[in-house]
């Protein structure tokens, strides 16, 4: 499908094929009166006034803004049932870790998830992914972690593969294994992360479900030096590495994202000024979660710092039962200005471009250049900075993926 978008008010996007870091971050391309011609699924021009001719559809974009597709670069999308029932708990003050030595937390997801057929899965992920969509959102990355043992954690990777054809969203899958420790292994650490590496990696692999490994790297959870291990062997066996590090304590897990040369670290929450240095010596992009931070009622991460020390910064929701049980990538965009009080060009930039790089997508997507995926937004506004400043509702006005118009308000 060859489609003209004709007299946008203002165009705004980032340029490059790799994470922006450092002051470089918020040097985005803006252009008044453009147009974007797409051919067969990809942009094949980025100028202003029209083009001499056009031999497709035409779509009048009314003075809007245009914005590349937005990429939500971390979530947990296929999982059984829901945890409203701690609530209650959270209300009271009581940790998330002291949740999770309960059974609850992520133990309570495990046994909903176990129970669910492929099926059942897939319809509830379907269905956050089409509110997704039509909050502007154009590729998600898709975490498993809920299964715990090979059957089930190859069930949730199999659903994000099935849902690849049934939906248009580009969707990046991760294998989250490293999860958190199952019940049946309390007290054998070992037999676990055994298993993980002799079998569970192996087979990810030889099927191909996976195209990244995260573990999560906490006290209480999986210490820097088994996160390692984890994510080595997966590296072996030619997956990337994404790290959730420092989300309550700084235990080295960005230490270890940079010295394995990881794709990204995320979370952040707690990260000092070595396992900052850490991410920037390594090339590691962080990934920030403040929608995490509001619902957990916990500090926000240092974006700012971490911008001065030149590491790229991308956001994303989160998207889980238990920690961030939405997926709105507008209300991560209003956070990020308001809370790490970063501007809204940079913010663009986090949750396009570079959040593109974090899941291995930035030579496809991520930007309005010239080859790339023409995954478009047009907006409900006609400058920029209005995008962030107002909240609660959605903004997007039209999304366009792969070239195809798939929502219009």
């Amino acid at each position: 499908m060859n489609l003209l978008i004709h007299n946008i008010g203002l165009l705004a996007t980032p340029l490059g094929r790799a994470a922006r870091g450092g002051a470089a971050q918020g040097d985005i391309l803006t252009m008044e009166g453009a147009y974007v011609l797409i051919r067969d699924g990809r942009i094949a021009a980025v100028e202003q006034g029209m083009p001499a001719d056009h031999d497709g559809d035409s779509l009048d974009a009314g003075g809007r803004l245009c914005t590349p597709g937005l990429v939500d670069a971390h979530t947990h999308l296929v999982f059984g049932g829901w945890r409203e029932h701690e609530l209650a708990l959270k209300l009271q003050g009581v940790p998330y870790l002291d949740i999770l030595a309960r059974g609850g937390g992520i133990l309570s997801t495990v046994r909903a998830t176990r129970a669910a057929g492929e099926d059942e899965l897939a319809d509830k992920a379907l269905r956050q992914l089409q509110h997704m969509l039509a909050l502007g959102v154009t590729t998600c990355e898709c975490k498993s972690g809920y299964g715990l043992d090979t059957e089930n954690e190859l069930k949730q990777l199999r659903v994000t593969r099935t849902l690849q054809t049934r939906q248009p969203i580009t969707l990046v899958s991760t294998f989250m294994g490293a999860h958190a420790l199952p019940e049946e292994y309390k007290g054998d650490r070992e037999g676990y992360i055994d298993l993980l590496i002799r079998e569970m990696l192996p087979q990810v692999a030889a099927e191909g479900l996976a195209d990244y490994c995260d573990v999560f790297c906490e006290q209480g959870v999986f210490s820097a030096e088994e996160s390692r291990r984890i994510l080595t062997a997966a590296q072996a066996l030619g997956m990337g590495a994404k790290v959730h590090a420092d989300e309550v304590e700084a235990i080295g897990g960005s230490r270890v994202a940079g010295e394995i040369g990881a794709i990204s670290a995320e979370h952040l929450i707690a990260a000092d000024d070595a396992g900052i240095a850490a991410l920037k010596a390594g090339g590691v992009i962080a990934c920030l979660l403040p929608a995490t931070s509001l619902y957990l009622g916990k500090p926000y991460a240092r974006a700012r710092d971490m911008i001065a020390a030149g590491v790229p910064v991308c956001a994303a929701t989160d998207f889980n039962p238990g920690s961030c049980p939405g997926g709105n990538m507008q209300l991560v965009m209003n956070l990020a200005c308001w809370q790490y009080r970063l501007l809204p060009r940079e913010v663009l930039t986090a949750v396009t471009l570079n959040a593109a790089a974090a899941s291995g997508q930035a030579k496809e997507t991520g930007t309005l250049e010239k080859g790339k995926r023409a995954d478009v937004l047009l907006w409900d506004s006609d400058n920029l900075d209005y995008i962030f400043y107002r909240f609660g509702q959605n903004l997007v006005h039209t999304v366009i993926k792969d070239g195809n118009i798939v929502v219009k308000q």
